[in-house]
This record gives structure tokens, sequence and C-alpha cells, in this order.
């Protein structure tokens, strides 16, 4: 199944949840075009923009006239409208659930450890890069276990729940977490990255001013 027109995905390009959602458009090969939006100028407070996303927040889609944000919501909505036969998302309770439990920890463990440590040396974002680099070592440790027997974080299949905690995880040499260290972490990475219409999120450099 594919939209009768183009999705428009609302992000900005180095934003890992923004990834999110691009990489899913990808993955399934959907149609899409992409509205890159002015953070540093303040256009996701512009009454346009909230009038799409009252929270002010990027990524956001329309999909012939189905507004949505959130990253996780637009994963789970992807994969239920343009994937039928639930490999992305699957449909019995044991398996929803599995994805579910993830897509908590993309919200949890991984917002608040390679995100925020991200957002601190790139963005230069207010917030305790010590402890953001913790809590995201800790999750790694965690990961890392959990991957050492796993092709993918819930089936041999990949799941919304890996595209989910790859952007953020990925990148999390730029807010200084080693990956190095968590072979099965990487090896898991280089899997997403051989997935057909994979495209990486682009690389930042430290320092790098935005709101």
């Amino acid at each position: 199944m594919k939209p009768q027109k183009p999705i428009l995905l609302h992000g900005f390009d180095k934003s890992g949840h923004s990834h999110r959602a691009e990489l899913m458009l990808r993955l399934l090969d959907l149609p899409f075009d992409f509205h890159q939006v002015d953070l540093a100028g303040g256009e996701q407070r512009s009454e346009a923009f909230l009038t799409l996303n009252p929270f002010a927040t990027v990524p956001v889609i329309e999909d012939d006239g189905f507004v949505l944000a959130d990253s996780c919501a637009i994963l789970v909505y992807l994969a239920t409208k343009y994937d039928p036969d639930g490999s992305w998302l699957p449909r019995d309770a044991e398996g929803a659930a599995r994805v579910q439990r993830w897509l908590s920890v993309a919200q949890g463990p991984v917002f608040n450890g390679p995100c925020r440590a991200r957002l601190v040396t790139v963005f230069g974002a207010d917030f305790d890069h010590a402890l953001a680099r913790a809590t995201a070592e800790k999750l790694f440790a965690t990961l890392d276990s959990v991957l050492a027997d796993k092709t993918f974080l819930v089936n041999e299949r990949p799941t919304i729940a890996d595209v989910a905690l790859y952007s953020y995880i990925a990148h999390a040499p730029e807010g200084g977490v080693a990956l190095d260290p968590h072979r099965h972490i990487v090896a898991w990475l280089k899997r997403i990255e051989g997935l057909p219409g994979f495209k990486p999120m682009p690389a930042t450099k430290a320092g790098l001013l935005a709101a």
C-alpha cells in the first residue's frame, strides 16, 4: 500500500527524532517530501507550526489531511497503515508489547542519555553532560548484553523498535559517548545500516548553535 500523494515530513535533518520518522519512510519505500523546520530561527514557535503541533517539536507528518506529531507515534502509524503484513510492528499481543517496551526505552534512557549528551556538545543545550553520559553508558552496557544473542531487538527481523533506538545511539560519539566497547551494539547498528532504503542522519560537529 502506498499513499495517494507524498507524505509531508516537517523535520530537522540533524534531529534524531526527525531521523526516526524519515528512516521509517525510507525503509517502507514511501514517497515523501521533507520540509526543513528552521529551529534556530524559531519556526517551530510560529502560529502555522503550532497549528500542526502545539508542543512546538519536530517531527510532524501530514498524510492526506491527517496530521501527527511525535516520532514514536509516527513510527506506529506508518507501520500500521503501510506495512499490512506486520513485520515492522507485530500484530500479536506479545510482539506488540515487546516493541512498546523498546519505544519506552527510546523515550526514556535513550533521550536522557545519548540524546541529551549530544544536545549539550553539538547544540549547546543546558543539560548535565556528565549525568547524560553516565545514563548512556549504563544503557549501553545493558543493551549490549541484550543484543549478545539477538539479531534485532524483538525478532530476527527489524521492527520499529530498532528504528526508534537507532539514530541517537549511532550518533552517541558526537555526545562524547563511545560505542567501540560495545561490540554487539556496533554489529546491530551495522545490520540496520545494511537494510534496503537506509540513509544515515548527517554527522555534526560539537559546538554548533541551535534552538
